[in-house]
């Protein structure tokens, strides 16, 4: 029987249907192993299969941990190249998925978020972390570099602050992530839950072509030079003026104004 669970609960609401992925291997603070990453990616390439969906909600369970890195069981087992090659690739094709999806994804960060696991938070499109969540990349303590997602570092906290959490693998906490840019929002544990609706409504707010839209220009930025990336955001917004979606909600824009 799987030590882990991993589940796909859908909430309906006024704007469309929201997921949350929920992953459960709380007894090991949310490790993840290759039956687990199996599971989680799955889960999101179901996920970007559904046209209705608008967004989604990644949080891992208990409150200790929303993933505590990848197996340290499994990798100490790792002899060759090959393996070590097939694991880590496996890390990366759940992050892949995750910025994959569609549709964006919401991280909901409590306890500790290390290794794997902030790799696959520097994947999601938004995160929002407890007050007490600690982050932190210990690779090099135990005898690896940190890889995969860990390149998406840069573009979020900048490299000196990038430098300082590879190499010296300390641990930091949700203030420090957040004054660093790696988090969106930092509250109380009790107000977690609220922070991530008000974030969900506010995707919900947008139609939903244009934010699906959006997250697919973003991911093109990330590849293109400055005029090339311009260049894609003229080519989106030609496209997103055929939806219709843009005359419904202008219109009744103007009409509000009016009255």
């Amino acid at each position: 029987m799987a030590e882990h669970k991993v589940e796909i609960v859908r909430e309906t609401r006024k704007g469309g249907t929201v997921a949350h992925v929920v992953f459960d291997n709380a007894r090991r603070l949310n490790v993840v192993n290759p039956p687990a990453l199996d599971d989680l990616i799955g889960a999101f390439e179901q996920l970007s299969r559904d046209d209705e969906l608008r967004a989604v909600v990644f949080s891992g369970v208990g409150g200790k941990a929303f993933i505590g890195g990848a197996d340290i069981r499994h990798m100490a087992g790792l002899k060759t190249a090959e393996e070590g090659r097939a694991f880590i690739t496996h890390v990366h094709k759940l992050c892949q998925a995750i910025r994959d999806c569609p549709v964006p994804v919401v991280a909901r960060l409590e306890g500790y978020t290390l290794g794997a696991g902030l790799e696959v938070a520097a994947a999601c499109d938004i995160r929002i972390a407890t007050d007490s969540a600690v982050f932190g990349m210990p690779e090099v303590r135990v005898g690896v570099p940190s890889v995969i997602e860990a390149a998406l570092l840069p573009r979020l906290i900048g490299w000196g602050h990038t430098s300082w959490l590879l190499l010296t693998a300390e641990n930091i906490g949700a203030r420090k992530a957040e004054a660093w840019g790696l988090l969106e929002e930092v509250v109380k544990a009790s107000e977690i839950g609220a922070a991530i609706d008000r974030c969900v409504q506010s995707i919900l707010d947008g139609t939903r072509q244009a934010v699906r839209a959006q997250k697919a220009l973003m991911r093109r930025w990330e590849e293109l030079p400055l005029a090339g990336a311009i260049q894609a955001g003229i080519d989106s917004f030609a496209e997103s003026v055929t939806t219709g979606e843009h005359t419904e909600k202008m219109t009744a824009f103007i009409n509000r104004k009016r009255g």
